[in-house]
């Protein structure tokens, strides 16, 4: 145990000693960084593309299709001259070319129903894009504020170890002068080594908050990491002049989970309307091109073979145009269709229901948000009223025991109720911030400028 604290300690004062050294994010910074390289907000970045691909797709079924093709061939043996129309026993050679196109004239208006699907798809991305991007945030100034509560914990701890210090050299004095018996002495180095620990303790506390945060910012070289010693003064959030009520109406307006939610059902009722289209009859054009060539030789009228004409003359004098319309009227398929659209219309019953969720989440959460932030803010306000009486009691004690009046078990009693409470202050300060930070979130204060 004693190995692991001194190894822990070399680390931290290692860490302490190229400060100088190193970069402070800000809060703002941090933000910034993590939205920019965390792997969640990379992955959800590629589903937009993905949407946006997808919305390409849909609005390229209303362009015709278009296709060419081309083949040669070689015949060896009796076959049919494609020319002529005359068996022939001979090796020959032949080349066609073509271009087909097709288009959708009308399919029971699905075309138009997946483009907006795709729309509404690519915009529900977004909206989970940038979900993502608060959650991410959110995480970050969590981690922020909780670094910073260690740090101003060390300094207490520092301080503390400091003023014990002086009182041990004050209480050999005490010792010499005969006011406070000798074993009063081995409790203030007892204190003196427990103050060591709680050093020690503060420092690692530290430094694992640190690691938490590098980690979510993705960042490789974490040793070297830091942040700028913001100092927060304790306010009122003016948030507190507004109810529950009016949050979470502006929260319906503003939480992108609702926004997801509410996507979702017009994507489920695009999906019905695909479903049935696929009852109407459907529609569409074709046209195709079509030549071909020969290499045979041709038989000349006089016994005799001759050439075959020139291979543009042949492309010209052999091509041929096919076009046209064509009707499908679905009469029967085995109820697939009937079953699509009832299997839509559950799908969308299911989205409304978890719209309905949602909201009722939502509401859970902003009262939730708003009780824990007024209850942060009492335990603040009890914390510091605690620390008053504390240090009212520590000084007590220690002028009673300056005077030979109080033990140093009463001295040591009363200076771990101290700083006790100096770290519960501290503790609900930053509480009291995150807490109010997540209901300006939810009232649709962004948590990060962009």
């Amino acid at each position: 145990m004693k190995i692991t604290s001194k190894i822990i300690l070399s680390v931290c004062l290692a860490l302490g000693a190229n400060a100088f050294s190193q970069k402070q994010w800000t809060l703002q910074e941090c933000v910034d960084h993590a939205i920019k390289n965390n792997v969640s907000v990379k992955q959800i970045e590629l589903d937009n593309k993905l949407a946006e691909v997808s919305n390409k797709d849909a609005f390229g079924n209303f362009l015709p299709g278009i296709n060419a093709s081309a083949s040669h061939s070689w015949n060896i043996g009796l076959n049919t001259n494609i020319t002529t129309g005359i068996l022939e026993n001979q090796t020959t050679q032949f080349t066609s070319m073509g271009v087909s196109a097709g288009v959708d004239i009308f399919r029971g208006m699905q075309l138009q129903n997946q483009y907006r699907k795709s729309k509404i798809a690519l915009i529900q991305s977004q909206y989970q894009h940038l979900k993502m991007e608060e959650d991410v945030a959110l995480n970050v100034v969590n981690a922020y504020l909780q670094i910073l509560f260690n740090k101003e914990n060390l300094k207490v701890q520092n301080q503390q170890f400091q003023a014990d210090s002086l009182q041990l050299v004050r209480s050999q004095e005490l010792v010499n002068a005969g006011m406070i018996p000798s074993g009063d002495l081995f409790d203030m180095k007892a204190t003196i080594a427990t103050g060591k620990q709680n050093i020690i303790q503060a420092e690692y506390n530290l430094l694992i908050s640190k690691l938490s945060l590098a980690q979510l910012l993705q960042l490789e070289d974490f040793k070297n990491f830091d942040i700028i010693e913001t100092d927060y003064d304790f306010e009122e959030n003016p948030i507190f002049f507004q109810s529950p009520e009016s949050i979470f109406n502006k929260a319906k307006e503003e939480r992108t989970e609702l926004k997801i939610a509410q996507t979702g059902v017009e994507l489920a009722e695009k999906d019905v309307d695909i479903a049935k289209g696929a009852n109407y009859p459907t529609l569409g054009g074709f046209y195709s091109f079509s030549s071909r060539v020969s290499y045979a030789k041709i038989p000349d009228g006089m016994g005799g073979e001759m050439s075959p004409p020139p291979f543009f003359e042949q492309f010209d004098l052999y091509k041929g145009h096919n076009f046209g319309v064509q009707l499908n009227i679905p009469i029967f398929n085995g109820f697939s269709t009937r079953n699509n659209v009832e299997r839509s219309k559950i799908n969308l019953e299911k989205s409304k229901l978890a719209l309905e969720q949602s909201e009722l989440d939502l509401e859970r959460n902003v009262y939730t948000a708003f009780s824990d932030a007024n209850g942060a803010l009492e335990t603040y306000k009890a914390a510091e009223e605690t620390l008053k009486a504390r240090e009212e009691a520590f000084r007590y004690v220690k002028e009673r025991y300056e005077n030979g009046m109080a033990t140093a078990f009463d001295y040591n009693q009363s200076q771990t109720l101290f700083v006790r409470a100096q770290s519960d202050v501290l503790r609900a300060k930053y509480d009291y911030l995150f807490r109010t930070k997540i209901l300006e979130f939810y009232f649709g204060i962004p948590i990060y400028q962009k």
